[in-house]
């Protein structure tokens, strides 16, 4: 019984030795020492589109990854500038007097109490915001704080071959197709592939001719050409 019990207990410190010895390469786990520890191969970098490694684990940003196909802001050709017919709804905190709705006259003017007439035609909503502020601030408020917000655009004018030409309230991102259908749709004698556009800027006036997806502008002139043939 002694023999059997001293040969099992020889087997077992045995079997202990080849765990101790077990093979410790990376990707597998030692049990040589007593700190548990996996060897990890290194990652290798991540590569930009451009083709600057970043160090790490770092993500790559795609910048410009998305544009929508044709779409054409209102800021695309410039700030918006003010002109007759713009409705603004200009607000002066802690001055009720002074806060209401304006209309832009024929003349590009705001007549704003206290101060008068102010220049709208040509300047933005922030340079309007700053030129009532700087002359408040002169000797009617103290520190004023003015907001300047479109509420309504003044209209676009579509003429030529549709089936009712005249002037019409703009729509945010309309485009000329847009107008069109209010305008009644193209005449019968209408060249859909001819169409100009006649715009006030700050440098003057521009003329465009423009293709249907093209946006209309608040203020804009819309010409549909005949069809000779």
């Amino acid at each position: 019984m002694v023999p059997r019990l001293v040969g099992a207990l020889g087997v077992l410190a045995m079997l202990c030795g080849g765990c101790a010895q077990h093979d410790a390469r990376p990707g597998n786990i030692g049990f040589g020492s007593n700190d548990l520890s996996i060897a990890v191969k290194p990652v290798p970098p991540i590569v930009q589109p451009s083709g600057t490694a970043i160090a790490g684990w770092s993500s790559v940003v795609m910048q410009d990854a998305y544009e929508e196909p044709g779409a054409v802001a209102l800021e695309a050709s410039g700030p918006y500038t003010l002109d007759s017919g713009d409705k603004l709804r200009i607000f002066v905190y802690a001055q009720p007097s002074l806060s209401r709705v304006y209309a832009v006259d024929s003349e590009g003017l705001i007549s704003v109490p206290l101060i008068g007439n102010v220049r709208a035609r040509g300047a933005t909503t922030r340079g309007l915001e700053s030129a009532i502020r700087s002359r408040l601030a002169a000797e009617f408020v103290r520190d004023p704080h003015v907001t300047v917000d479109i509420q309504l655009y003044r209209p676009f004018f579509i003429l030529g071959e549709v089936k009712a030409a005249g002037q019409f309230p703009y729509v945010g991102g309309i485009t000329v197709e847009g107008a069109v259908a209010i305008a009644g749709g193209y005449s019968e004698r209408a060249n859909e592939r001819k169409v100009h556009i006649t715009r006030r800027t700050k440098e003057g006036i521009e003329k465009l001719e423009v293709s249907g997806d093209f946006e209309v502008r608040p203020g804009d002139t819309i010409h549909v050409r005949e069809r000779w043939f």
